[in-house]
């Protein structure tokens, strides 16, 4: 059946939420967290159903089934651009970030799964791929890992090849330098060792932290050392820190201006974004069009199956997060999941992301 003679209306559009509990306590610099809830968006034509998602609150779907499935059902699915600028449209007095922008991430993400699947393409191949296979850096590392757990964790990424891992710090930085060294003997001189704050320190700890993380534990990657809504204080860090730390942020960006923003204000060596967050794979390749602009680094938040397809398509993309708690649920629910080959991910060559709900597991989470 040929692009034309396919029949693309949306016939139906709807939204499930499933609640995973965590393998463990889990914290970090600012938050603790025992489950994560993943919503799931469903959009039918042409007797395809697309499948999106974001890790977000159950209230996401309720924007979903009560705004925006009203919005794209009748229109033509393979419109992405034009279905993606309605919704923003719908939800103008929700505001067009946070819960909003997630809920428009599920769905636009949905859009391109079925758009592969009426076609027959991965997605990746739909936007053109840039390299046929991505790295990816084992994420983790919580600040509630005893030393036992975290060398386990980062020796085991180490053995299979990651590049480099990252840990949690800054819930008690007095703390940090000791684990910094667990975690440097777990994975031994080769691999990098990246942190993570999220935003937790002052400017002041942040550039004590970025000296000693790099002279004593060969760190090379400090991610919001401080908030990353303090623009200022990201470009002192960065301004500051050690000859090859890069300091990054991004994954708190809901809407384009907040890309721009960060690059604006030289606030970053690698800018980071979350297509869960950032209204979906159709966003993320908006950054992505800033972050080559600016002739910069782009890595992607979390949620590595989703974020797969972009990636191998983003010009400036030099690798994924394969953060525990995301490859872990994606792992539970979906068939086709990816995994790393010698630390690299590429697609499965099925059609859309190439997944696949896995009914009977997921239904005992919803």
């Amino acid at each position: 059946m040929s692009i034309i003679d396919s029949d693309a209306m949306i016939r139906s559009v709807g939204a499930r939420v499933f609640t995973v509990p965590t393998d463990g306590p889990e914290s970090d610099g600012t938050l603790e967290w025992d489950s994560t809830t993943l919503v799931l968006a469903l959009v039918e034509a042409g007797g395809m159903t697309g499948i999106g998602y974001t890790y977000a609150d159950r209230a996401a779907a309720s924007v979903i089934d009560d705004t925006l499935a009203a919005i794209l059902e009748g229109r033509n699915a393979l419109d992405i651009n034009g279905l993606w600028l309605a919704m923003l449209g719908a939800v103008r007095n929700l505001g067009q970030s946070g819960i909003a922008a997630m809920a428009i991430a599920a769905l636009d993400t949905a859009l391109w799964d079925l758009k592969g699947k009426l076609l027959g393409l991965p997605v990746a191949d739909l936007l053109g791929k840039a390299r046929p296979s991505i790295p990816v850096y084992g994420s983790g590392g919580f600040t509630s890992y005893d030393d036992a757990r975290l060398s386990e964790q980062f020796a085991g990424w180490a053995a299979d090849g990651l590049f480099a891992v990252k840990m949690k710090i800054g819930r008690d930085p007095t703390d940090d330098p000791r684990r910094m060294a667990v975690a440097r003997a777990a994975i031994g001189a080769g691999p990098g060792l990246f942190i993570d704050a999220n935003g937790a320190l002052s400017r002041k700890q942040a550039l004590a932290v970025a000296d000693y993380a790099v002279r004593d534990h060969g760190v090379s990657w400090f991610e919001e050392p401080v908030s990353s809504n303090d623009l200022e204080g990201l470009r002192l860090v960065r301004d500051r820190a050690p000859a090859g730390l890069a300091i990054t942020t991004g994954e708190y960006g809901f809407a384009l201006w907040t890309f721009r923003d960060l690059l604006l204000a030289g606030a970053v060596d690698v800018l980071q974004a979350d297509a869960t967050r950032c209204c979906g794979i159709t966003g993320f390749l908006k950054a992505a069009a800033l972050a080559e602009a600016h002739e910069l680094p782009l890595s992607s938040h979390c949620a590595p199956a989703l974020h797969l397809h972009p990636c191998l398509a983003a010009l400036k993309a030099v690798h994924m997060e394969w953060f525990h708690d995301h490859v872990r649920i994606e792992r539970m629910l979906f068939d086709g999941a990816p995994m790393p080959q010698a630390g690299r991910v590429a697609t499965n060559g099925e059609p859309g992301l190439g997944l696949s709900l896995r009914e009977a597991d997921a239904a005992r989470f919803e």
